[in-house]
């Protein structure tokens, strides 16, 4: 067992009387406090301090707890009982006690109301992050609601807001016989030069929102609110978390953080290095350097990771460390720092309660270091010196040294155009000139100085990289597109030039898959997917996306949340694309990832569809909209070609209408719902399209309504569809509606599916329809495993043949003897059919094969032609394969299996006339 640590009260009580006059005064005016603490008794003498705020004169008690509890604080934290967190936990609550009753004070003394409704005060800075020291300033922001501000009838709210708030600077700062409760800087105020003391909240979100600093984000990462009316704090919080948490990885923050850190260094005046006159606070490796190192993480990936979204440095540190964005050593490194820089603070604040952050001299730093309880003060710059040198190194790790760094020359054209030809690109000269052209000035990604030092330093790796793609030039077109488009890219550049291992991700998005390199040409914001770990994970589960698309919305209305929910969507499926492409996940997986996406964008916009539709037009009693899913999202996997093919429905009475303001009979009321839910999930917004929206396999086709009672399409499915739609209902499944609305269809399909057929019109219909689709859509090229005989169309006629005719090879309903093998998703079916003795077993395996090989083949061979050289071994590797050779000779086995299993169940050889006719 470890030793248990017993403080130290009576060192600690004689330290603070010889080396800190200002608690000697402090212990000598509370005697009964002083008797506390010399018994050991810390929790007793906290609860005296406190119990000082009783005094009716709220200036007399703001100012006697305010010295009790500095007093018992200071003598706990000497004594070893009070750990930092405790200190700076308690000095925060009390700042946020008295704010309050300041605040609430003004206002009754002005108009006799016992309220703080519409006068908001947020914390910022240590306050905020509940880490105040002994001696430090508070830095509130005043806000006012000018309809709900308590006042005289004859104030205006704006008079009245700033009377409340020169008052709240009175009660707090002002210096009485007492002293002082807390010293209150107003300056992080929207606009402090020209706007008043307590700013409207209005007029507070417009600046946010349009024309606030970059330092104000950094300091509203630990905004709460504290004191006043907390429910309107904190909704104002949430109005303007978009300012402060950016939905893109946000690496610009990296560079406001090193010009801030440069504009700090340059200007303080002590010396570099600890020892006299060195500040603890904005010195090299101080505090405050520590605190931007949280900061600055949180800034670029809390958008993203909300689990950084914490406000104390620690708990900072903990977070991106847990995160993976940061290592645990480095947290743990900055951490003790931290609290050891913050203890030697309030050492220097405790002399005499003055707000000081830098090493005096002489017998003074003598005397620091022994409060500390050190020997002398040799010994703390001796610690300071050692303990410092580790910060600022990790901290420089972030930031960097630019003015210390080689600038590299630009290569000169001619040796450009030289480098170029030898890396193969065509005509070398005057695409060096063309990739000159990039640094004059005129794209604004390589336009400062220090971009186009950035871009001088990364451009031979990446053209190089390019130049050995399987399409150089269209990287080069894309590249130029991206560097067009995004107002600044020193921190990409920076980054990519760091880890080559992101050049060769980058180019691989530009060069291999063109639905990749599109869509980055067209939002170069999915860069950082390239850079972001988590964004190469798989997505999480249907709720879990959901919850992603929800928080990417920047405002609660309908807009925002399709803006949202198309952003989301395109982040994940560029996400999708390169782990396909770089082999980092089954295509198998990311098909079920890229359905899950889908349904998720498809519940989000369908509720809220419904929601705006209800506003207008009302409700239809015991009724509502079900949406089915059929072919791949039916069955669970898409791939990024994918369409959404649904059919929509409703519950109820046809006839019954809805009871809104506009009122619409059943009929009219859901398809213009189906059109709407259509529009949310295909029209373009700012954010860009969605989805491809496809009804046709609804009732009658384009020919029918675009939406139909359940009781209607059951009625359509049993007395007039043809046998294809029956096929197509194999693959249904119900995606959005109640648990009661989804077994009534549920119950209408499962009646569909199950009803006896004749085998052999069934047999007929299928073979029929499989002819002529083959003879008007044959295979596009050698790897196209979705329409190749043997392929993938294969071996959906056959299940959904197996499925209509219902029967086990025993007998017995297919329901009964493996109810999954009614699976809409065709690997289960598969499985499901085996168990039930009807196809061979071994089919499984050329299914997931060609899955897979439909999947990959989208992005890598979109039109089922053999790849370039890199893209086949990419897609070699998407389907387990050591080459394209091996791939080539797998599928070819696997259509034979395919066509051994037909022909046994079907009859007919369907690669007969391939091999007698190979052209």
């Amino acid at each position: 067992m470890g030793e248990t640590f017993t403080p130290d009260w009576d060192s600690a009580l004689h330290r603070a009387r010889n080396h800190a006059p200002f608690l000697a005064r402090a212990l000598d005016r509370q005697p009964e406090l002083a008797a506390l603490l010399a018994a050991g008794d810390g929790d007793a003498a906290l609860e005296w301090a406190k119990a000082q705020a009783a005094h009716p004169d709220p200036e007399v008690a703001l100012r006697r707890e305010r010295l009790a509890l500095a007093a018992a604080l200071a003598v706990g934290d000497l004594a070893g009982a009070f750990p930092l967190a405790q200190v700076v936990g308690e000095l925060t609550a009390y700042a946020d006690r008295a704010l309050d009753r300041a605040i609430r004070t003004a206002i009754t003394e002005r108009c006799d109301a016992d309220s703080a409704d519409g006068f908001i005060a947020l914390a910022l800075g240590k306050q905020g992050a509940g880490e105040l020291n002994y001696s430090s300033d508070i830095d509130p922001i005043l806000l006012f609601d000018r309809d709900r501000l308590p006042r005289r009838p004859s104030d205006d709210p704006g008079e009245a807001a700033q009377r409340y708030a020169r008052r709240v600077v009175a009660l707090l700062s002002g210096n009485t016989a007492d002293g002082y409760a807390l010293r209150v800087d107003l300056r992080l105020r929207p606009a402090s030069e020209i706007s008043p003391l307590a700013v409207p909240v209005g007029s507070a979100l417009t600046h946010y929102q349009g024309a606030a600093l970059a330092w104000e984000r950094a300091a509203f990462t630990r905004a709460r609110a504290a004191a006043g009316d907390i429910a309107a704090g904190e909704a104002f919080l949430a109005q303007i978390r978009p300012f402060v948490w950016r939905g893109q990885l946000d690496f610009g923050a990296i560079e406001e953080i090193r010009a801030l850190t440069h504009r700090i260094r340059h200007s303080h005046e002590g010396p570099p290095a600890p020892g006299p006159g060195f500040d603890v606070k904005r010195g090299r490796g101080g505090i405050r350097e520590i605190e931007f190192y949280a900061q600055t993480h949180q800034l670029i990936h809390g958008g993203r990771d909300v689990s950084l979204r914490v406000r104390g440095t620690r708990a900072g540190l903990d977070a991106l460390a847990a995160a993976g964005w940061i290592t645990a050593e480095n947290a743990l490194t900055l951490g003790e720092a931290y609290d050891r820089l913050r203890a030697i603070e309030h050492r220097l604040q405790m002399v005499n309660d003055r707000q000081t952050h830098a090493l005096p001299d002489g017998a003074a730093l003598d005397n620091v270091a022994q409060l500390d309880g050190l020997a002398d003060g040799d010994a703390l710059v001796a610690e300071l010196t050692a303990l410092t040198a580790r910060t600022a190194r990790i901290y420089e790790e972030l930031i960097g040294q630019p003015e210390a760094a080689a600038v590299p020359a630009p290569m000169p054209a001619s040796a450009l155009a030289h480098s170029l030809g030898e890396w193969g690109y065509p005509e070398p000269d005057t695409l060096a000139e063309r990739i000159e052209s990039w640094r004059d000035g005129r794209h604004p990604a390589i336009r400062s100085p220090q971009a186009v030092a950035a871009w001088d330093r990364l451009a031979p790796a990446l053209l190089q990289a390019m130049g050995q793609s399987d399409d150089p030039m269209r990287a080069i077109t894309r590249w130029e597109r991206i560097i067009e488009s995004v107002p600044s890219a020193i921190t990409t550049f920076r980054l990519l030039d760091a880890r080559p291992d992101l050049i060769q991700r980058l180019v691989a998005a530009l060069t291999l898959a063109p639905v990749l390199s599109d869509e980055l040409a067209r939002k170069p914001e999915l860069l950082d997917t390239l850079i972001d770990r988590h964004a190469l994970d798989l997505p999480g589960d249907l709720a879990a996306i959901m919850a992603r698309m929800r928080g990417a919305a920047i405002r609660p209305d309908y807009e925002a949340l399709l803006d949202a929910i198309r952003i989301v969507t395109g982040e994940i499926r560029f996400a999708l694309g390169i782990q396909l492409i770089e082999g980092l996940a089954d295509p198998l997986a990311i098909a079920r990832a890229l359905s899950r996406t889908a349904e998720a964008a498809l519940q989000l916009a369908t509720d809220a569809t419904v929601e705006e539709f209800a506003a207008k037009h009302g409700r239809i009693a015991a009724s509502e909209l079900l949406i089915l899913g059929l072919g791949r999202l039916g069955g669970g996997a898409l791939t990024h070609a994918s369409d959404l093919d649904i059919v929509y429905l409703f519950t109820g009475d046809f006839a019954a209408q809805s009871d809104g303001p506009r009122p619409l009979g059943a009929t009219i009321y859901y398809n213009r719902l189906a059109s709407r839910v259509s529009a949310a999930l295909s029209v373009p917004t700012a954010q860009g399209a969605l989805y491809e929206v496809d009804t046709r396999l609804r009732p009658q086709g384009n020919q029918g309504p675009m939406a139909v009672s359940c009781e209607a399409f059951g009625k359509y499915q049993r007395e007039a569809a043809w046998t294809w739609e029956h096929m197509a209902l194999a693959r249904a499944r119900v995606l959005y509606g109640s648990a009661a609305a989804r077994a009534e269809l549920e119950a209408v399909l499962a009646e569909v599916l199950h009803a006896r057929r004749d085998r052999d019109a069934l047999r007929d219909a299928v073979l029929e329809m499989r002819g002529e689709m083959a003879k008007h859509k044959p295979a596009s090229g050698p790897v196209d495993a979705k329409l190749a005989r043997g392929g993938l169309v294969d071996i959906e006629f056959l299940v959904h043949y197996l499925q209509l005719r219902g029967e086990a090879a025993d007998g017995r309903a297919l329901a009964e003897a493996a109810p999954h093998a009614l699976d809409p998703d065709l690997a289960a079916a598969l499985e499901g059919l085996a168990e039930a003795g009807l196809i061979p077993a071994d089919l499984a395996a050329p299914h997931a094969l060609m899955s897979r090989m439909l999947v990959a083949g989208r992005l890598l061979a979109p039109d089922g032609r053999e790849p370039p050289p890199s893209g086949a071994r990419a897609l070699a590797r998407a389907c387990g394969c050591d080459s394209y050779a091996a791939l080539t000779e797998a599928f070819t086995a696997a259509r034979g299996q395919v066509a051994a299993a037909w022909k046994q169940i079907l009859g007919p050889d369907i690669l007969a006339s391939e091999q007698e006719n190979p052209a």
